[in-house]
């Protein structure tokens, strides 16, 4: 069982699972919306070869949320079912006024890590904000001027890895985009993972390169979140599948 410590540690990730992102049922009907779904998702996921989660907490009408009695609870509940460390998001658009994102942020307790968008304006106040409360970040780059930018600021102090996230990406491009991307990224472990129709593209590339590797239904919506991670484990030697 994982459990919460200051500082935190985390384990090396071999394929992180990403449950729901922003998405709802509406979506994709498997999506994991409540704290019991996405527990038992993350448990299958974990049974399946997932050593880590990334999941968007959601209140009770359903709406997603940084508040920390939304967020703790459903990290702890999560954790508690799939025993690896668990990971939010701290997307602009949950919460847009950067003070009042910050303020939530500065009462987390449980997040293990949490993902910032360097593209966001205040990126590098809500890394602080994570490293004040002893939270590992994910820098997430979409493009070569995100690394660069991730760069000029150095690289935090409690940065877990560095997330290369093309969005909307051309599958016919994708793979040239990351390496370009991944010429800038320093400071961390690399996770490569996709996003539309070129998920599977990037995911194969970042295998064949050695980063780490994310899927799940906020990825692409396919079949389901445990189908894809073992697809996805399917493209790892020698992993366990």
């Amino acid at each position: 069982m994982v459990t919460k410590s200051t500082p935190v540690t985390i384990m090396k990730t071999t394929l992180q699972a990403a449950l729901n992102g922003p998405f709802t049922k509406d979506d994709h009907p498997a999506m994991p919306v409540t704290p019991a779904e996405l527990a038992a998702d993350a448990r299958a996921c974990v049974a399946a070869g997932a050593r880590a989660i990334h999941l968007h907490p959601r209140d009770q009408d359903g709406r997603e949320s940084l508040r920390a009695a939304v967020v703790d609870a459903v990290v702890r509940e999560v954790r508690a079912a799939c025993g690896v460390p668990v990971g939010v998001s701290t997307g602009a658009w949950i919460e847009p006024d950067l003070e009042r994102r910050l303020a939530l942020i500065a009462e987390w307790t449980e997040p293990d890590y949490a993902s910032v968008n360097v593209s966001e304006d205040g990126a590098f106040a809500v890394m602080r904000a994570l490293r004040e409360r002893h939270i590992g970040i994910e820098a997430g780059v979409w493009s070569v001027e995100d690394a660069q930018a991730l760069n000029a600021a150095g690289p935090p102090a409690g940065l877990t890895r560095i997330l290369i996230e093309p969005v909307d990406a051309d599958p016919g491009t994708a793979v040239a985009l990351i390496e370009e991307i991944a010429r800038e990224a320093k400071g961390a472990p690399i996770l490569g993972h996709g996003d539309g129709a070129a998920t599977w593209v990037i995911l194969e590339a970042a295998v064949q390169r050695g980063w780490d590797i994310r899927i799940g239904l906020e990825d692409t919506r396919e079949a389901d979140n445990v189908t894809l991670v073992r697809r996805a484990m399917s493209f790892i030697p020698g992993a366990r599948h």
